[in-house]
């Protein structure tokens, strides 16, 4: 026979298990209820205590209850998450190395549909504020007229175009029709980067034509609405997805393709939403692909909002565009 005591005991032990169960759950990355608030692409804000804001992205996703991902940081390619989980309501995502055996971490929470806020932190050292939206998924139709091209640059000056980053150290000029970045590299010197040069105009979808010639081992690229890099030049041969006409870290150009540097190549870009066809003196290098997110380097998170063109200046080799024309949906 069971006695009032024992069964009181039985209870009170059935609500410690409970308790320590849920405990445990909410601690899990496998806690489904929470981890669906952080899944997807998210255009990432990162705002340090000194200095301007500067964009990040970041690409959620859940496989058999363990989160997965990868984020694209400031400069340089895209890299995976090393790991991610649920603690005391936040979601941890180790991003990368601080150095010195400390982990670089984004401790995020979604105070909203669509939206994420947070603070990354070296080790326990916390650093810039985090603030995220949901990617827009930018699906539109391809326009089916465009309005005849017309010159972004006309030969002569740098009317509609305009430095940025270090302007201070600017090598752009109008120079026998072409729209050069006068800054060779010298053997044995690296001296700060040369600005980029940007168009005063912004773009939404765009048909653009542009000519360029990138010296061996030089390096630049042209920035579609100021966020995705199409890759011009060479960064040393190494991956495919950072060699001339690849969009940068997300997909390389044709397998064989060769750099073909030293000497004049066309590229032909259409962009509509976030796809993007592109040939290279007529042949095909990237047919309609979806663009995940920005890339390194871009001015900005805003993926909705149209951008500018913005030419790459800030490595070395003396480069050469010439014959930019733009076409965009006729109304």
């Amino acid at each position: 026979m069971v006695g009032a005591k024992d069964v009181t005991l039985k209870r009170v032990k059935t609500k410690i298990l409970f308790v320590s169960l849920l405990a445990t759950s909410l601690a899990s990355p496998l806690f489904a209820q929470d981890v669906k608030e952080f899944l997807g692409r998210w255009d990432m804000t990162v705002t340090p205590a000194t200095g301007k804001p500067y964009p990040q992205w970041i690409e959620l996703t859940e496989d058999g209850g363990k989160i997965e991902g990868r984020v694209q940081p400031r400069g340089g390619a895209w890299h995976p998450i090393t790991d991610a989980h649920i603690a005391s309501g936040k979601l941890v995502v180790v991003v990368g190395d601080a150095g010195a055996g400390s982990a670089l971490t984004w401790e995020l929470t979604s105070p909203s549909a669509g939206k994420l806020a947070g603070v990354e932190k070296k080790g326990d050292v916390d650093g810039p504020m985090l603030a995220g939206v949901k990617a827009p998924l930018i699906d539109r139709p391809v326009p089916k007229e465009w309005t005849k091209p017309r010159a972004l640059f006309d030969g002569k000056d740098l009317k509609g175009w305009e430095p940025i980053g270090n302007v201070e150290n600017n090598k752009w000029v109008a120079r026998d029709g072409e729209l050069v970045n006068d800054n060779p590299e010298v053997p044995g010197q690296r001296g700060h980067g040369a600005a980029n040069i940007m168009t005063t105009e912004k773009f939404q979808d765009f048909k653009l034509h542009i000519e360029v010639n990138c010296p061996e081992g030089g390096n630049s690229g042209i920035y579609l609405r100021g966020r995705y890099e199409l890759q011009v030049g060479t960064e040393g041969g190494k991956l495919p997805s950072h060699e001339m006409g690849a969009i940068y870290s997300y997909f390389p150009p044709p397998e064989g393709a060769q750099n073909g540097l030293g000497k004049w190549t066309t590229f032909d870009v259409t962009l509509v939403g976030r796809h993007v066809t592109v040939l290279r003196d007529g042949k095909m290098y990237h047919d309609n692909v979806e663009i995940p997110g920005p890339t390194g380097g871009a001015l900005d998170s805003n993926e909705a909002e149209p951008g500018p063109f913005y030419l790459q200046g800030d490595h070395h080799g003396v480069i050469q565009y010439r014959n930019i024309t733009i076409s965009v949906p006729k109304k």
